[in-house]
């Protein structure tokens, strides 16, 4: 059975989680998280191109990804890191260029358990408008296909 990603968007909160299971040790997760030639060749759906990633991966270090679709348009998305406890937690902002000003705060969680890993989010949005927008606007598609991709490159890294 393959992994299911969870989505958990409560009533009235301006907050949303996330849960996916990876076959994989934590360690390499973060590294598949944190590296970008790692994260060029799984984050996001796959009908957009990655064309830049810029990764710091310092606190107070920056990010930066920009995708082209397949109509030329681009989107891009940058932001801070707050927080890095290797290979467990990573807290950052999460920028969506076309509206800079709702800001959101994004956590990552990483537990290992049996040699698989939970991955779990939780992005606090300004507004619970803010919130429902983001996933109206294929959030879990995206997701669900960047982990699928995921995925892919484990299985990939595994064996090489």
């Amino acid at each position: 059975m393959a992994n299911q990603l969870e989505v958990i968007a409560e009533p009235g909160k301006p907050t949303i989680v996330t849960r996916r299971w990876l076959d994989a040790p934590r360690e390499l997760v973060f590294e598949i998280f944190t590296k970008p030639e790692h994260v060029k060749r799984w984050l996001g759906p796959r009908r957009l191109t990655m064309v830049e990633c810029q990764i710091d991966l310092r606190v107070g270090g920056r990010y930066r990804w920009l995708f082209r679709a397949p109509d030329g348009a681009q989107f891009g998305f940058h932001g801070e890191f707050r927080e890095i406890v290797r290979p467990e937690r990573i807290v950052q902002t999460f920028i969506f260029e076309p509206f800079p000003n709702a800001v959101v705060i994004d956590t990552l969680t990483l537990e290992e358990k049996g040699g698989r890993t939970l991955v779990t989010t939780s992005s606090v949005h300004p507004t619970v408008q803010d919130r429902d927008m983001h996933i109206a606007n294929g959030m879990e598609h995206g997701m669900v296909e960047g982990y699928e991709k995921m995925d892919e490159l484990l299985t990939a890294l595994k064996a090489a």
